[in-house]
């Protein structure tokens, strides 16, 4: 990250951590939502377990649904823009043209997420931000002005066609009955306890709806936030905003009614099962979580809840480990290789249980970065990036 005049070493090194700790955040709230589906096959089938129909259950969902769903992939894609800036700024100091170097880097993604498709989880993303990378990459060099009106005209296209589909096109025309749902997904579930074989299977059984829903409605949201994202760190955001109190206390007073309101509205019209409920979502999502991130940054900037920072900031600088170590979980608790827990566990246990790995997460991370640069999989992929091998050891003990 640049250091400009009148900045210090230290005060620059915070801000990376902001948005080392944004990520960490964003990877959590990720999570609380992935677990769902990687515990059973309902949620991907847009139908509720019969089996966990409580009102506690039915209130985990609700929540999940209005506080955490579409919200923190939105973040998280933000921040793959801001860093992609970094990124830039990292080949410029080391004299390495930045093209080539990231398209490597793009590949090694899109090759991880590739396998992280059929060895763990079905819902990746890695493959649809490396994809949807080479779009950014060909439109790094043009103007804010130009990524602005872009992102806003992407988003503007995705919503009208939500709402053109919730008008004028009747769902259960293409859609199995909530009845051929159900018994999907109870066997696509029996699918998660079989063999390695039978696992795989699943997964790639996914990949037709994965492939749609990117094309629809990831990839196109992802490439907006990806050049807000660009455009924020072009500004050095994370350099000012911390000290911009009254601009954080307003997106708080703005983000939370409107991201709130959007999202109880979500998840009382049915989530994804409903067009209009996603369109509702996917217009105030941004407004939630610009929510989150002033309330975190203000928090990080309290030196009475400052150590928030310290705590998050090593899940996010080991982002790409962290995330494949999710699907890792999810496969040990709940498949046939593993516990065998699909279909067993309640949504609030499942929240539960998300908080309580993530939490064990961060300590490992934490204990990881003082002993070594990089995590595993950050090492594979910036060697692939850069074309030579990268230090193992840690020079600095703290996070950064």
């Amino acid at each position: 990250m640049t250091v400009h005049p009148g900045t210090s070493t230290s005060t620059s090194r915070q801000r990376v951590h902001d948005v080392d700790a944004l990520r960490g955040f964003a990877l959590m709230g990720i999570f609380i939502v992935n677990i769902t589906f990687m515990a059973s096959a309902y949620p991907g089938n847009l139908v509720d377990d019969p089996s966990f129909s409580s009102p506690l259950d039915d209130a985990a969902r609700f929540a999940v649904a209005a506080l955490f769903s579409m919200k923190f992939y939105l973040l998280f894609s933000f921040l793959f823009g801001y860093s992609f800036v970094l990124q830039m700024d990292a080949a410029r100091r080391a004299g390495r043209a930045f093209a080539p170097r990231m398209l490597r880097r793009i590949v090694g993604l899109f090759v991880i997420g590739a396998v992280h498709i059929v060895v763990l989880y079905g819902g990746d993303v890695l493959t649809t931000y490396a994809v949807v990378g080479l779009v950014l990459l060909a439109l790094h060099r043009v103007r804010d002005v130009v990524a602005l009106r872009t992102a806003v005209g992407i988003y503007a296209v995705v919503v009208t066609s939500l709402v053109v589909s919730a008008v004028f096109l009747d769902r259960s025309a293409f859609m199995p009955s909530h009845e051929q749902a159900l018994a999907s997904a109870a066997g696509q579930t029996q699918a998660l306890l079989g063999t390695p074989v039978d696992i795989v299977q699943h997964h790639l059984g996914g990949l037709e709806l994965l492939v749609l829903q990117a094309v629809s409605l990831q990839g196109p949201t992802a490439l907006a936030m990806f050049l807000l994202g660009m455009v924020a760190a072009r500004r050095r955001l994370f350099e000012v905003l911390g000290e911009r109190r009254s601009l954080l206390r307003r997106v708080q007073l703005v983000g939370f009614p409107v991201g709130l309101a959007g999202g109880v509205g979500y998840a009382m019209l049915g989530a994804d099962a409903d067009t209009l409920a996603t369109t509702l979502s996917v217009i105030t999502a941004p407004f939630l979580a610009a929510a989150y991130v002033a309330t975190l940054v203000r928090l990080m900037h309290d030196r009475r809840t400052g150590r928030i920072r310290d705590a998050l900031a090593p899940v996010g600088r080991l982002a790409l480990t962290n995330y494949l170590a999710q699907s890792v979980v999810g496969v040990v608790l709940f498949t046939g290789v593993g516990l065998g827990l699909a279909g067993r566990v309640s949504p609030p246990m499942l929240a539960l249980t998300a908080l309580g790995v993530f939490v064990l997460l961060a300590v490992v991370s934490s204990w990881w970065l003082r002993r070594h640069r990089y995590g595993p999989a950050e090492y594979v992929l910036r060697w692939f990036t850069n074309w030579r091998r990268p230090e193992r050891r840690s020079v600095d003990p703290r996070p950064r």
